[in-house]
C-alpha cells in the first residue's frame, strides 16, 4: 500500500512518486509539516528502524507503513520526532471506532494536542476546523469539505498478482466470492471491482444498514450481496450462518484476526492467515494458508474436487469388481453346482487389481477442468446417477461375457476331457482379469464423454 494523493493545506496533489513529495510540498509552511510530521511519527502502530545493512526498514500494518514512507519523503526524522515528544496517551485502531489517536504534551506552555486518523466520514464528522495554504487555522464548513480531499492521504491499495484471475476461475467452478471487510465502501467497491468481485447486476452494502433488515428482507438480499463494508464481526458470522442455515451453502471463510474467529468457526471450511493471522484466528479455522495467497485458496479447492472425484472413481470401480464377481459366482453356483471362481483367485484380485487399479484412480493429479464443473451440493448423494449408470453398464457387459463363457465356453472352444472344466475356469479367471483393465478405463473416463467428443 502506497500514498498517492494528499491534501495538506486545502491543496491537493498527486504524490505517486515518494521521491518528488519534498519539492511537490517545498512551499509548505514549516508549521504545518512539523504538525504533520508529529502526527504521521506518533499516531502510528509501525516503527522505522535500521537493519543489518544499514537501511531504514518500516515495520507495520500496511497503512501505517505507507503513511511512515510518507513521513520519511517529507524530509522527517522519525527517532527525532519521536523523541522531541511526549506521549501522553494513546487510543488504539479498533473495528468498532474506525480510528486511531495520540495525545502530546507540548514542550511550549505544557499544552496538549491531540492527533487523530481513521475512517474519513468518522474523522470529518468530529472536524469544524481546517489549516490552509497560509498554515491558519479556518472554519470547516458543509462548503469546505465538498472541495476537501476524502481524507489527508489517499491510499492505492495494490491488488495482489494473480487475484483477478483466481476469482474469474472461481467463478467458472461456481464458486461465489463475497467481500466482507470494515474498509470504507467506496474503497471496497473499489478493490471489489478490480478483483472482478463485483459485478453489474451485485450489491455493495454497509454493515449498519445490513443490520437494519428483517428475516424477510435478509432472504431477498443475501444471494445479491457480493460487497460487505464498513461491517463488524457480528456482520460477518450473520451473513455465514444465514448462507449454510438458511440458503445451505456450502461456506468457507478467510480471516486474519481476532474478531473473525466466530465466522471462522461457524463457517464449513474456516481458512486462516498463516503470515497475517493471529492464534486466535489459527485456532478457529480448518485449513491455514501459509502465504497468504488468495490464489492458494483456488489451488486448495481444486486439490478439494480432484479428491472427491478420485474417492468417486476407485469406489466405482471397487463395486464393479465386486458385483461382477458375486453375481458371476453365485448364478453359476445356483445352476450348475460349481462356482468359476475359488477364494484365492478372488484374494489375488483383490490383492493385485483393485489395490494397483485403484491407487492409480486415486492419485491421478487435479486438471484445470475440475474448475469448470460446478459444485457439490450438500445434499447430493456420493454415487451419482451417473456412477450407477457406469456401475451398471459395466457390470451387465462383464457379466454377459462371462456368462457367456461358463454356458458356451466348453463348445466355442471345443473343450474336451478330464480337464476341460479347469481350463475353462482359467478362461473365465482370465477374461475377468482382462475386463477390469476396460473397468479401469471406464471409471477414469466415461466412455460416453470421450463418444462426444469423436467427429462423425
Amino acid at each position: 500500500m502506497t500514498v498517492v494523493k494528499s491534501c495538506i493545506g486545502m491543496n491537493v496533489k498527486d504524490v505517486s512518486n515518494l521521491s518528488d513529495v519534498s519539492s511537490v510540498f517545498s512551499d509548505l509552511p514549516e508549521s504545518v509539516k512539523k504538525v504533520l510530521l508529529q502526527s504521521i511519527f506518533n499516531n502510528t502502530g509501525g516503527e522505522v528502524v535500521v537493519n543489518k545493512d544499514g537501511k531504514k526498514e518500516i515495520l507495520g500494518v500496511p497503512t501505517d507503513t505507507a503513511l511512515l514512507a510518507f513521513g520519511l519523503a517529507l524530509g522527517g526524522d522519525f527517532q527525532a520526532v519521536r523523541q522531541a515528544s511526549k506521549l501522553v496517551k494513546v487510543e488504539p485502531f479498533n473495528s468498532t471506532k474506525k480510528r486511531m489517536g495520540v495525545v502530546l504534551e507540548l514542550p511550549e506552555g505544557g499544552d496538549f494536542r491531540a492527533h487523530t486518523k481513521g475512517a474519513s466520514e468518522i474523522i470529518l464528522a468530529n472536524c469544524d476546523k481546517v489549516i490552509n495554504s497560509n498554515g491558519e487555522t479556518v472554519p470547516l464548513d458543509d462548503a469546505s469539505i465538498k472541495h476537501l480531499q476524502v481524507t489527508i492521504n489517499e491510499f492505492a491499495y495494490p491488488v495482489r498478482p494473480g487475484v483477478k484471475e483466481s476469482v474469474a476461475i472461481c467463478r467458472s467452478a461456481g464458486i461465489t466470492v463475497r467481500m466482507v471487510t470494515g474498509d470504507n465502501i467506496n474503497t471496497a467497491k473499489a478493490i471489489a471491482r478490480e478483483c472482478g468481485i463485483l459485478t453489474d447486476d451485485g450489491l455493495a452494502i454497509e454493515g449498519p444498514e445490513f443490520r437494519e433488515k428483517n428475516q424477510e428482507e435478509l432472504l431477498s438480499l443475501i444471494p445479491k450481496i457480493q460487497v460487505m463494508a464498513r461491517s463488524s464481526p457480528l456482520d460477518k458470522h450473520t451473513l455465514v450462518k444465514h448462507l449454510r442455515t438458511t440458503f445451505d451453502e456450502v461456506v468457507a471463510v478467510t480471516g486474519d484476526g481476532t474478531n473473525d474467529a466466530p465466522a471462522l468457526h461457524e463457517a464449513d471450511i474456516g481458512l486462516a492467515m498463516g503470515i497475517a493471522g493471529t492464534e486466535v484466528a489459527k485456532e478457529s479455522a480448518d485449513v491455514i494458508i501459509l502465504d497468504d495467497n488468495f490464489s492458494t485458496i483456488v489451488t486448495v479447492a481444486k486439490w478439494g474436487r480432484s479428491v472427491y472425484i478420485n474417492i468417486q472413481k476407485f469406489v466405482q470401480f471397487q463395486l464393479t469388481v465386486n458385483i461382477v464377481a458375486l453375481i458371476v459366482n453365485f448364478s453359476s453356483a445356483c445352476l450348475t453346482g460349481s462356482a468359476p471362481l475359488t477364494a484365492v483367485q478372488l484374494l489375488w484380485v483383490n490383492m493385485i487389481m483393485d489395490t494397483l487399479g485403484a491407487l492409480a484412480l486415486a492419485t491421478e493429479p487435479p486438471n484445470n477442468d475440475l474448475m469448470k464443473r460446478p459444485p457439490v451440493g450438500k445434499r447430493q448423494n456420493f454415487i451419482s446417477n451417473v456412477m450407477w449408470r457406469n456401475i451398471l453398464g459395466q457390470s451387465f457387459y462383464q457379466f454377459t461375457v462371462l456368462w457367456l463363457l461358463q454356458v458356451k465356453g466348453e463348445s466355442i472352444f471345443r473343450l474336451d476331457g478330464p480337464d476341460s472344466n479347469v481350463i475353462l475356469n482359467t478362461l473365465i479367471f482370465n477374461t475377468f482379469v482382462f475386463c477390469q483393465v476396460f473397468n479401469e478405463i471406464s471409471s477414469r473416463m466415461p466412455i460416453a464423454a470421450g463418444l462426444k467428443k469423436i467427429p462423425v
